[in-house]
């Protein structure tokens, strides 16, 4: 039985005094403040390849359930190819990012970090990703792509160890572009009739918190906390989201990639000050227990679903690295505790990298 200790640490002084938070820089979990991890000579071999081409075309791209009923949960392979090559240069960006953002943090190699910024640096100069002519499919990678890149950005800005110091310039353009990122990424999501707001817009509250914290953005912040609200409080009394449970055979793996997102900007919230973990009467601690539970025995939710469940994503252990965030939170103890030490660490491009360092560096 999953087992979960409420703890309520006191909310940080500073963020009461002369006027409360909304005059204090907006800061990340401490985990981020977190130095490289041994700084090594020479180039490791370590050779950056050309970066992606960046993406200023339309952001029209087919989905993975084209074809698929109104459950969108019947994965159609032609288009899911097709989404896949289309969509190529912004997952390399993506993951290319956050591995070499993860590599240098544990190596701390020049190289890796100029290559990383290079990268980044060729996309903001040509404005890739702001188009305004999208559709779903493509508003959706705005905000993925924008939530992996400021996720990684956060560790080298927080970062004891300043790797960002000497870099001011290209970092003042990186997040200038984040910016305006995140702008686009309300414009995308906000005004949803709430039998539209699901997991997508979850991650666009990730991804516009990440950058509201990056850019230390009051506004950005509080849009995100807003669609954070919105999302909670569609969990219901047994810890089900009646529009993830639309997606029939998937639900169960669409309620767990619902929890990252909500996990975050809940840890993230916290850390400026603003305690979520309550709201909708624990909300996110019972989604977390619901999944949990879900994952050993999908009963509960085939019932609820009317079809037996698609267990293929609960068993890949990244899919669970919301349990780290999670557990800051709400401090799992017993069972869960052992289940999360059991599948460490986890590494999430879409959270900006290795978030087990962050939330649990011991590992």
């Amino acid at each position: 039985m999953t087992a979960i200790k409420r703890i309520f640490s006191p909310a940080l002084l500073t963020l009461a005094l002369f006027g409360g938070a909304a005059h204090a820089a907006l800061v990340p979990p401490q985990g981020y403040y977190e130095g490289i991890e041994k700084m090594k000579t020479g180039d490791g071999n370590f050779r950056c390849a050309p970066a992606p081409k960046p993406f200023t075309g339309a952001l029209q791209f087919r989905s993975k359930y084209e074809g698929s009923d109104k459950a969108r949960a019947t994965l159609n392979a032609a288009s899911e190819k097709a989404f896949r090559t289309s969509t190529e240069d912004i997952t390399g960006l993506e993951k290319g990012v956050s591995k070499m953002v993860g590599q240098y943090m544990r190596d701390g190699r020049p190289a890796q970090l100029d290559c990383a910024l290079t990268w980044l640096g060729t996309w903001a100069r040509a404005d890739a990703l702001l188009s305004t002519d999208f559709n779903h499919t493509g508003k959706s990678m705005r905000k993925w792509a924008l939530g992996s890149m400021s996720g990684s950005w956060l560790r080298l800005k927080f970062s004891n160890s300043q790797p960002l110091a000497a870099h001011q310039a290209e970092a003042e353009l990186i997040e200038k572009w984040f910016a305006r990122l995140a702008e686009q990424t309300v414009r995308d999501w906000s005004g949803l009739p709430l039998a539209k707001i699901n997991n997508h817009s979850y991650w666009a509250a990730w991804s516009v918190m990440a950058t509201a914290v990056a850019t230390d953005r009051r506004d950005l912040f509080d849009w995100a906390v807003k669609e954070y609200k919105v999302g909670v409080n569609q969990v219901d009394e047994q810890g089900f989201l009646p529009n993830e449970i639309k997606r029939r055979q998937r639900a169960l793996a669409y309620h767990n990639y619902a929890l990252p997102p909500l996990a975050m900007i809940a840890s993230f919230a916290q850390a400026n000050g603003v305690d979520l973990r309550a709201e909708n009467n624990f909300a996110l601690q019972r989604l977390g227990e619901g999944v949990l539970a879900g994952a050993r025995d999908p009963s509960h939710f085939k019932e609820r679903a009317g079809e037996q469940q698609d267990l293929t994503d609960l068993k890949v252990n990244s899919k669970y690295a919301w349990l780290e965030p999670w557990c800051a939170l709400y401090h799992c103890v017993g069972d869960t505790l052992q289940r999360k030490q059991h599948m460490q660490p986890f590494n999430s491009f879409r959270l900006g990298g290795d978030v087990t360092r962050v939330y649990d560096p011991k590992k």
